[in-house]
């Protein structure tokens, strides 16, 4: 059983320690669809005030709901629609602060306010995005962005 207690008092450790837990969650785990939930599970755990963490998977060139915390979600979302979507069309990091305000967002969750979206991509080619949404606006900061992507990067290697 793993039993991660991670509490910090700044975000670079915080997010040091997440991607330390990560790491030792993953390490030797060759099944995709397993790393993809313990580390949704992780950062649910983890990180305060969000309502959705979790994974879209890049299926033939439409994003698939993975493994995930929170309520119900999506289940298929086109490249280039809404935030996930813009994320991977554009490979390219999306931290919304009004997700209201986001041209052509999916309201899969009406109580989340604000979304950072990090695209997986290993050899040019997307794997999957991590999705992690809050009903705070503006909830995500550059430290926040910075420690989700380091994230990708690890699981660029293991999905």
């Amino acid at each position: 059983m793993y039993d991660f207690k991670i509490e910090a008092a700044d975000k670079a450790t915080l997010y040091k320690d997440l991607l330390s837990a990560a790491e030792g969650l993953t390490a030797g785990e060759p099944d995709p669809i397993a790393n993809m939930a313990n580390v949704a599970a992780l950062i649910w755990e983890t990180l305060p005030d969000i309502n959705w963490a979790g994974f879209y998977r890049n299926v033939d060139g439409e994003l698939v709901l993975g493994p995930f915390q929170g309520r119900p979600a999506c289940i298929r979302i086109p490249f280039g629609t809404g935030v996930c979507g813009a994320a991977a069309a554009s490979h390219e990091v999306q931290r919304v602060d009004d997700v209201h305000a986001f041209p052509g967002h999916i309201a899969c969750d009406a109580a989340s306010a604000s979304e950072l979206v990090v695209p997986i991509v290993r050899d040019g080619k997307l794997i999957a995005v991590l999705d992690i949404d809050s009903p705070s606006p503006a909830r995500f900061s550059g430290e926040d962005e910075a420690g989700c992507v380091a994230l990708g990067e690890l699981l660029a290697k293991v999905l």
